[in-house]
């Protein structure tokens, strides 16, 4: 059985490639330094083959183009790089299935005769959507077979089902893969871009990058065509596409860069899926290498350079939980910011859950390969006045009388009740239950 073991968005710029930018590339370097990141990241899963959908690609209104060819490949001449080519051997088994799959979906799909080729003038060289991230996955990962799919002019809903059949395609064959779903953002950030500028670029750019973020897929799906058009965006339908193989999981956004150099906005994230249990976040591996550090070491290590923007831009409060053979370990948090963005947020508290937390001693080396992580990030806290506001899977609760206060996170095994989870909040604050308190609520993103 296939899987599609990660999922990633990534832009398209020609010159970020050194043969094609001869120095310019430093324009967009957070850019570069997020797809060397994903490249590696990639090269360490070691995929039999990469899908990439590309809005390059050769795009029909009501028909998915599949690249048929045995050998996929394709060169930079058309930007002045006559040197970098790069050729791939085509999962045609796969390739031919996904259209198989999509046909009895309804959705038209596959690769396209000779005559038609000539009819419409297409050629059979990968196009440079796919092959700028080609080009960086290839520096660090030389063995895997491609799926080159086009990403046509129909409905985001539609698209969203054609990814949905990719997914059963994988799954139904052998071997582990990868999906890019390749796009830059707004073409219209500024007065000189590539097609000019639109106060709807930056807005547009904002909504996609918050939608992922919240994993409101349906946001995304709902987007309005008119606004994409005025954005001069190239990625949403690519996006769409690589969202459908997720089914109806829920997802997360890990957000490694947005920059939006020359006018035009650049994307790189990695995608994934509720039940991915083969994927270490990003946000558990700052906690595990946080608190390994200063066990083995005896020091507090400083944020890496790895971490996307996410965690150095924004501030909130943290708590880190520590399991062992599936009981709880250490676990340790703030309820509102202390430090000075997220990811010293994520480091204090881990090194806390694993050494101060009062209810269990200091975990030891022996133990660290054994233990499970989880971090969650707390949303804004939200005051209310009745239980029937609370919600034990969604939000958790917040306890306060004078200057006592204590804090239950949502979503926890064996707490099933709103009633219970206000008990145990109250236990952990001091607070009797005939005494008065307040109550706030709030939602977290759990990371695992």
């Amino acid at each position: 059985m296939g899987r599609i073991i990660s999922r990633y968005i990534m832009p398209h710029p020609p010159f970020i490639v050194p043969g094609i930018g001869r120095g310019r590339e430093v324009e967009a370097i957070k850019t570069i330094e997020a797809l060397e990141k994903a490249a590696k990241e990639i090269a360490s899963e070691k995929p039999d083959t990469i899908i990439i959908s590309s809005p390059h690609a050769p795009c029909f209104r009501d028909y998915v183009y599949i690249s048929d060819q045995e050998e996929l490949a394709g060169d930079f001449s058309a930007f002045g790089d006559r040197e970098t080519r790069m050729v791939f051997k085509n999962n045609l088994e796969l390739a031919e299935l996904i259209a198989d799959i999509a046909g009895n979906s309804g959705i038209n799909a596959g690769g396209l005769s000779i005559r038609l080729k000539e009819r419409y003038g297409i050629g059979d060289a990968l196009d440079h959507g796919a092959l700028v991230p080609l080009y960086f996955i290839s520096r660090e990962l030389k063995d895997f077979k491609l799926v080159h799919i086009s990403t046509p002019f129909m409905t985001l809903p539609e698209l969203h089902e054609f990814g949905k059949c990719v997914e059963e395609a994988v799954s139904a064959l052998s071997g582990d893969v990868v999906y890019i779903a390749s796009g830059d953002l707004s073409h219209r950030l500024t007065e000189d871009a590539p097609a000019g500028y639109d106060e709807a670029g930056k807005e547009y750019d904002e909504f996609i990058v918050h939608k992922l973020s919240e994993g409101d897929v349906e946001g995304v799906l709902n987007i309005d065509t008119e606004f994409m058009e005025k954005a001069g965006e190239c990625g949403t339908r690519s996006i769409a596409m690589m969202l459908g193989t997720f089914s109806d999981r829920k997802i997360i956004a890990h957000i490694y860069s947005y920059e939006g150099p020359c006018g035009v906005g650049y994307l790189v994230a990695r995608i994934v899926g509720d039940g991915d249990e083969y994927y270490e976040s990003d946000h558990v591996k700052l906690a595990r290498e946080s608190l390994e550090t200063f066990i083995k070491d005896n020091r507090k290590m400083d944020a890496p350079k790895w971490l996307g923007d996410e965690f150095h831009n924004s501030r909130a409060g943290v708590f880190v939980s520590l399991k062992l053979k599936g009981r709880l370990r250490g676990c340790i948090g703030t309820i509102i910011p202390t430090k000075e963005n997220i990811a010293e947020e994520i480091i204090s508290n881990a090194i806390s859950s694993g050494t101060l937390d009062p209810r269990f001693s200091a975990v030891v080396e022996e133990e660290l390969p054994y233990l499970k992580y989880s971090v969650d990030i707390l949303g804004k806290a939200e005051k209310i006045s009745s239980l029937e506001e609370l919600d034990v899977k969604k939000y958790g609760v917040i306890v306060t009388s004078g200057y006592k206060r204590g804090l239950l996170l949502p979503d926890i095994r064996g707490v099933n009740s709103v009633t219970e989870q206000v008990r145990i909040a109250l236990g952990k604050a001091g607070i009797s239950e005939s005494e008065s308190f307040e109550l706030e609520k709030f939602e977290v993103l759990r990371y695992k």
